[in-house]
C-alpha cells in the first residue's frame, strides 16, 4: 500500500473526531448552563473527559498492543460511544449525566493517542520526525473543528441549545463511520514479548522538565476549553460571535499546520517549547485584561497558532524523540495523561471554585500564571537538553 493511501484514513479520522470535539467542547458548558447547572457543577461535568484520560488511554493502548486489533478496538470504542450518546436525550439529572459522560469519554479518550502514535511512526524516517507531513494530516482535524464550531454557533443562536444531543449523535456517527472505513488490518501482538522499560527514560532530567512544562502549559489551555465560552457569554457576546472567535483561532491553527515545516527548523524543539509557553502567558493576560477590546481579543485568539498548534507538534516530535520504537505508544499515553488528563481535572475543578468566588476573569489570570510556570520549566528543559548535546 502506498504511503498516501496509508495516511488518508488518518486524515478522515482526524477530521471527523475533531469535528465532534469542535462542537462538543465549546458548547457543552453553555448547554449545561441552560440545563440549570451551577458553575461548580459545570466544571465537574466538563472535567469528566479529562478524568477518563487518566486511565482510558493506557487501558486501550495496552489492549491494542496485546491483541494487535487497533482498528477493531477503534470501531468498538466509537460504536459504543455513539450508543451511549443517546442518553443525553433524557433528563437524567446531574448524577445520571455524569455517568453517561464518563462512559462515553472512556470509549473515545483512547482513540487519538493510538492514532497519533501510529501516525508519528508513519511520518518518521530514520528516527527523524517529519513535521511537514504530520502537519498536512493534522490540519484535517482542524478543518473538521472549524466547520462544526462555526456551524454550531449559528445553529444554536437561531434554534437554541436544545439540539445539543442531536449534534452529539450526528458528529459521533461521523466518527463511527470513519473508523469503520479504515482498512481492516491486524498488527502483530506483543503479549509474550518483553517490553522495553519506560522508567529509565522518565528518570532523565530533560524528560521530567519537559513533562512539567507540558502539564502547566496545557493546564493554562484547559481554562480556555472549559470557561472561554462562558466568559464571553457573560460579557454579552452572542453565540454566533463566540463561534467565530473560536473559528478564528482554528483558521490560524490550520495555517500553522500547513506551513510549520518552514518554521520549526529555525529553532530547536526545546526552544520552541519556551516560546510557546511565553506566548501563552501573553495570550491569557490579554484575554483576562482586555476582553472587550476587539483588536487585543483577536490578537489573543490569533496566538493560538503558537500556543496550541506549534506546541502540539513540538510535543509529538519530542515524544517520538524521547520514546522511540516500541516505547512510542506508552510515551504518547503519558503525554495524554500528563498533558490532558491531570490538567483537565485540576483546571476544571480549580477554575470552577475560583470563578464561583472571584468571577470568570480570575480564571484567565490564573491561566497566565500557569503559563509563566510552564515557561520556567521549559527553560530548564532547554538548558538541560543543550548541556546533554
Amino acid at each position: 500500500m502506498s504511503q498516501k493511501k496509508q495516511l488518508f484514513p488518518f486524515a478522515m479520522l482526524s477530521a471527523s473526531y475533531f469535528a465532534h470535539i469542535g462542537f462538543f467542547n465549546p458548547y457543552l458548558p453553555l448547554w449545561l448552563k441552560e440545563l440549570g447547572f451551577s458553575l461548580l457543577a459545570i466544571s465537574v461535568l466538563t472535567s469528566v473527559q479529562s478524568a477518563t484520560r487518566l486511565f482510558a488511554p493506557y487501558l486501550w493502548g495496552s489492549l491494542s498492543d496485546r491483541t494487535g486489533e487497533r482498528v477493531r478496538l477503534l470501531r468498538l470504542g466509537a460504536t459504543v460511544a455513539l450508543l451511549l450518546s443517546l442518553g443525553l436525550w433524557f433528563d437524567l439529572g446531574g448524577v445520571g449525566l455524569f455517568v453517561v459522560l464518563l462512559l462515553m469519554f472512556t470509549h473515545t479518550s483512547g482513540m487519538m493517542p493510538m492514532s497519533e502514535a501510529a501516525l508519528a511512526q508513519l511520518v518518521s524516517h530514520g528516527g527523524a520526525f517529519d513535521a511537514k507531513r504530520y502537519g498536512r494530516i493534522r490540519l484535517w482535524g482542524s478543518l473538521g473543528f472549524l466547520v462544526t464550531v462555526v456551524a454550531a454557533g449559528f445553529w444554536f443562536e437561531r434554534f437554541g441549545l436544545v439540539h445539543f444531543p442531536g449534534w452529539t449523535l450526528a458528529t459521533l456517527a461521523a466518527v463511527t463511520l470513519s473508523v469503520w472505513l479504515l482498512p481492516d488490518f491486524r498488527e502483530p501482538g506483543h503479549a509474550d514479548e518483553v517490553q522495553p522499560a519506560v522508567w529509565p527514560v522518565l528518570r532523565q532530567p530533560p524528560v521530567r522538565w519537559f513533562f512539567a512544562a507540558v502539564f502547566f502549559h496545557v493546564l493554562a489551555h484547559i481554562f480556555i476549553y472549559v470557561f472561554f465560552s462562558l466568559y464571553l457569554d457573560s460579557l454579552g457576546y452572542s453565540k454566533t460571535v463566540i463561534g467565530l472567535l473560536w473559528a478564528l483561532s482554528v483558521v490560524i491553527e490550520i495555517g500553522w499546520f500547513f506551513t510549520q515545516g518552514r518554521w520549526l527548523p529555525r529553532m530547536s524543539l526545546s526552544a520552541w517549547l519556551v516560546l510557546c509557553a511565553a506566548t501563552m502567558a501573553l495570550r491569557m493576560g490579554l484575554t483576562a485584561g482586555f476582553p472587550l477590546v476587539w483588536p487585543l481579543l483577536l490578537l489573543a485568539q490569533a496566538l493560538h497558532a503558537i500556543t496550541f498548534a506549534a506546541h502540539h507538534t513540538v510535543c509529538i516530535a519530542l515524544i517520538s524523540h524521547h520514546f522511540p520504537g516500541r516505547l512510542r505508544g506508552r510515551g504518547q499515553a503519558l503525554y495524554t495523561v500528563v498533558g490532558y488528563g491531570l490538567p483537565g481535572v485540576v483546571g476544571g475543578l480549580a477554575g470552577g471554585l475560583l470563578s464561583s468566588a472571584m468571577g470568570l476573569a480570575s480564571v484567565f489570570w490564573l491561566s497566565s500564571a500557569c503559563a509563566a510556570v510552564a515557561c520556567a520549566c521549559a527553560v530548564r528543559a532547554w538548558a538541560l537538553q543543550r548541556t546533554s548535546v
